[in-house]
């Protein structure tokens, strides 16, 4: 998609007069689909899209950080087609990059063309353009089991893109399945689930840019565990951790049953992430996050 520059909008207001976001978009992760219809998993997806579909009628897309799948299976692709065909109508579109499950289990460019034929997505990374803004898709170049690798080429890309001539003061935002290490929950050393083979290079990038508000998956630590977001730390930005749709993990190292995910408003003078609760539909008042432009 061609880039577009970035147009200042007038911020609309509702009937009492207060300020309307100008950018709205979901950020879900780690939905882990399997062939079974009935699956939990499945079941949590399929809650993700109703709540969303009942509470975003003004979003620009719901934002896919990976772990699309559990297994990177065909007859897994052709369940996630299944759900999103049942609520895709009364939705916006849908963008994915992938995570390690969708790629490790296979010959990597196998694997990739599988996800590309099921999801639409062209390539490992890639940017889309949207309202003005930008959002940018990284992922991993080789099949490793929990890492991502990002090639030279995907870095001198990431910042050929992130240096392009918009206003500095906009959010770019960024999508990687893997975080990057001692960053979000269940990043820390001692958690043991960051994952970038170049994460000095990639923080390096993210140095320069503090523009840009990054979204990881992988690690599914809830939102309450607090780390859910890394702030204004050495320069890079803005991170987040996304949680899991499928299923979530706590700071005891604990599966726990739920599903969650992101709401993102963007105004002129602040960005909003705020955590939601898709298994019962309510807000989290744990993680409410406010960034100011």
């Amino acid at each position: 998609m061609q880039s577009q520059p970035f147009k200042e909008k007038a911020a609309p207001g509702d009937e009492q007069g207060r300020s309307l976001p100008i950018l709205s978009f979901q950020v879900i992760t780690d939905t882990h689909v399997t062939a079974e219809s009935d699956h939990i998993h499945n079941e949590h997806f399929g809650q993700a899209l109703r709540d969303i579909a009942a509470h975003a009628a003004s979003s620009v897309g719901i934002m896919h950080v990976g772990d699309v799948t559990d297994r990177g299976l065909r007859a897994e692709y052709e369940e996630l087609t299944r759900i999103w065909q049942e609520h895709k109508a009364s939705l916006p579109p849908m963008w994915f990059t992938y995570g390690n499950h969708d790629i490790f289990l296979g010959e990597w460019s196998n694997q990739l063309k599988l996800y590309e034929r099921f999801t639409g997505m062209n390539g490992p990374y890639y940017d889309v353009w949207l309202d003005g803004f930008q959002f940018i898709f990284l992922g991993s170049e080789r099949g490793l089991k929990d890492f991502a690798y990002l090639t030279e080429e995907q870095l001198a890309w990431l910042d050929e893109k992130l240096s392009e001539e918009v206003p500095r003061l906009k959010p770019v935002f960024v999508f990687l399945h893997q975080p990057l290490k001692n960053t979000v929950a269940g990043s820390l050393e001692a958690q043991g689930w960051y994952g970038v083979t170049q994460d000095e290079e990639l923080k390096a990038i993210l140095a320069k840019h503090p523009q840009v508000i990054m979204f990881n998956g992988h690690t599914h630590w809830e939102l309450e565990a607090g780390l859910a977001c890394y702030r204004e730390q050495e320069g890079m930005g803005t991170i987040f951790n996304a949680a899991s749709v499928a299923y979530l993990w706590t700071n005891e190292d604990e599966y726990k049953e739920g599903s969650q995910g992101y709401y993102v408003d963007v105004y002129n003078d602040k960005v909003v992430v705020r955590g939601r609760n898709f298994a019962n539909s309510t807000w989290l008042s744990a993680a409410v996050f406010e960034m100011k432009l």
